[in-house]
């Protein structure tokens, strides 16, 4: 290579790289940003999960202090104190409607108050509708029952299992044994239902005359 290509080749890299120390000069802050940014960013998150864990464990602890209490009534005041936000609502909600033989108008109000709490999620609710049809019992119409049951018995929803059995329970309340039966037995070869919905499952259709399909017997 001749002396004037290799000096034109030099100067070329020494324009290049004059340019890259301006642009660097220039817009070398926005990689500063990012980078303060992103550890930033680790930082906040750990913050974050740091106080959501020291918030859940002393939610849990002043629960625990609660329920220590002596009397139904007393525990019920200490949990009506306990600071909650959010789903802590909705533990707190459901844990106050665990003594329905004590009160059981107040447990229905609760129950009623987590199902109608649309900011909570769906498993809450769920819950709470599933356990109000349980502590309500025949005092609820049937029907009433029935349709509570079936919106939480649709594909996908966490306990649609357990809406289904009570909905087959349902069926006996009515003197319908045989659809019963068949509803049972179809849900004992469910397979969102557990072995301890199964073997109860099981006990209800023996007590019904029913025969057991031969996956449950296995």
């Amino acid at each position: 290579m001749s002396n004037p290509d290799s000096f034109i080749e030099e100067v070329t890299e020494e324009v290049r790289r004059d340019r890259l120390f301006r642009l660097f000069r220039q817009y070398g802050w926005v990689g500063v940003v990012l980078i303060l940014g992103l550890v930033g960013g680790t930082a906040w998150t750990e913050w974050s999960n740091s106080r959501e864990t020291a918030r859940a464990e002393a939610f849990g602890n002043a629960l625990i202090d609660a329920l220590d209490q002596g009397t139904p009534e007393e525990r019920r005041e200490a949990l009506a104190a306990v600071p909650s936000a959010t789903e802590q609502t909705a533990v707190l909600q459901l844990i106050l409607a665990s003594d329905p033989d004590e009160d059981k108008a107040t447990t229905l109000a609760a129950l009623d108050k987590v199902a109608a709490d649309t900011t909570l999620a769906v498993p809450y609710r769920d819950l709470a509708t599933l356990r109000r049809v349980l502590v309500a019992g025949t005092d609820q119409p049937l029907a009433e029952r029935r349709t509570a049951l079936q919106g939480i018995a649709a594909p996908g929803r966490p306990y649609r299992a357990l809406a289904e059995e009570q909905l087959a329970y349902l069926l006996i309340e009515e003197g319908k044994p045989d659809e019963a039966i068949a509803a049972l037995t179809s849900l004992m070869q469910d397979q969102e239902a557990s072995a301890s919905l199964r073997a109860r499952l099981a006990q209800v259709v023996t007590a019904l005359g029913g025969t057991l399909p031969e996956t449950a017997g296995g």
